[in-house]
């Protein structure tokens, strides 16, 4: 996958992506889901849980800065980093330890970008101008080169 663009009608389709996405992840995997306040990152989340069994584990990190959830031996840590000042603040809490750990979804992890690992995957939310009920989320993978 380079790059791909869904289309969401409803939340319920935004949590539908996310389940099918959740179904083809593995531990090491991280998400970034970058998209303004009220584009759809908590409820992609959600949806992400729900593969597991997991939706009405739900609670925003955004004070605790991560919350934990464990379903048949799968770690999946959801970040919110949006209170963060910079990077130093995200390798205080032992951020990149998570990477190796289980699957990770952070929102707004293009806040904490240089702490990122090389491959990630990227989702943009994007709202409708239009129709206040539409977003437009665009997937691509990110593979950073190593240039030292």
């Amino acid at each position: 996958m380079e790059h791909y663009k869904f289309i969401s009608k409803n939340e319920e389709d935004t949590k539908k992506f996310a389940r099918e996405l959740a179904s083809k992840l593995k531990p090491k995997d991280v998400v970034v889901l970058t998209g303004e306040l009220g584009s759809g990152k908590t409820k992609f989340v959600e949806g992400f849980l729900s593969y597991y069994g997991l939706e009405n584990e739900i609670s925003s990190p955004t004070f605790t800065i991560v919350n934990e959830y464990s379903k048949d031996n799968i770690n999946i840590y959801h970040f919110d980093v949006y209170r963060l000042e910079d990077c130093s603040e995200f390798y205080e809490i032992g951020g990149e330890e998570y990477f190796e750990n289980g699957i990770c979804l952070i929102e707004w992890g293009e806040l904490i970008e240089e702490a990122l690992p090389k491959n990630y995957i990227h989702i943009v939310f994007k709202k409708d101008t239009e129709n206040e009920d539409l977003r437009i989320l665009e997937m691509s993978s990110i593979k950073r080169l190593d240039l030292q």
